[in-house]
């Protein structure tokens, strides 16, 4: 499917599709933030924290699935009644499956800014439109009007390609939904800091050669995390540090200081943590085993 990107750079630059992100993205955030931590709790289920990778494009495989086997049914049966019943149940799950997809994705998306934020957008828009041409046709067969439907169905299936196509470079291109914290891990303990100079209850990003981590003293003991955070990049070190958790400045996914796991989202992946030592006055890391 050939692609205009000089128009799709346009259109990522227009910031009058902000005057539709902004105020979606708020209502979408105040209806989890409404229900305090029950809410926090739909919100990390929905994200994929517990599945530990977003859970959107798993969804996104119900719709595109079955509205290719409808599609198929309809291209190779298209006179035996019993296949055409077929391809329209495989319409009807795809919308189901669609329902869970744009849940997943506008959670996911509510996190996002800029260039990518706007992407997301058309994105969805585009998805929201491939499921009205599907519903269409199912609506369609369903009062014998095959042929429309099939019209409708087709139709769909087009513009969901092409929705596939952005989703694609929203991954892909733009890193949304991929770790962001892949780290050059030591292989041997290697100096990295001053013990002196990582106070009680203090973090402190250091960095030498290519590691980059969050130095965390607490209850006697010092933790090391990779320093950029695993949802989006932001800098753990200006973020707060909680009892046995360090929350990210920037959209607020929280980490356990102990194995990095992901006590709330967004961030789905957990964060990579460092073997620590005190030797001599130096607090040394080394990758994990």
């Amino acid at each position: 499917m050939a692609i205009d990107a000089a128009a799709l750079t346009r259109a990522l630059d227009w910031n009058g599709l902000d005057r539709i992100a902004e105020p979606l993205a708020s209502t979408v955030r105040g209806a989890y933030e409404s229900q305090g931590t029950v809410g926090q709790q739909v919100k990390d289920l929905v994200h994929g924290v517990w599945l530990g990778h977003p859970l959107h494009p798993v969804l996104t495989d119900i719709p595109v699935g079955a509205w290719t086997v409808a599609l198929a049914l309809d291209t190779v049966a298209a006179d035996d009644p019993g296949m055409r019943r077929a391809a329209r149940l495989a319409i009807g799950v795809g919308l189901l499956g669609a329902v869970g997809a744009a849940v997943t994705g506008l959670t996911d998306w509510v996190e996002t800014g800029g260039r990518s934020r706007r992407l997301g957008l058309i994105h969805g828009l585009l998805n929201v439109a491939a499921t009205g041409l599907m519903a269409a046709s199912w609506l369609e067969r369903g009062n014998g009007g095959r042929s429309a439907g099939v019209a409708s169905a087709w139709a769909g299936y087009l513009v969901a390609a092409g929705s596939a196509y952005l989703g694609g470079e929203l991954v892909f291109g733009r890193r949304i939904g991929v770790t962001h914290a892949a780290v050059e891990e030591p292989e041997e303990f290697s100096e990295v800091a001053r013990s002196s100079d990582l106070a009680e209850g203090s973090m402190k990003r250091v960095r030498k050669d290519d590691v980059d981590a969050l130095l965390v003293r607490q209850g006697g003991k010092v933790r090391a995390l990779a320093h950029s955070c695993a949802h989006m990049g932001g800098p753990l070190s200006e973020g707060t540090l909680k009892d046995g958790s360090v929350v990210c400045p920037w959209h607020g996914s929280e980490f356990s200081l102990d194995d990095g796991r992901v006590l709330r989202g967004p961030a789905t992946q957990p964060q990579p943590r460092f073997e620590v030592r005190e030797r001599d006055g130096a607090v040394e890391i080394k990758a994990t085993d």
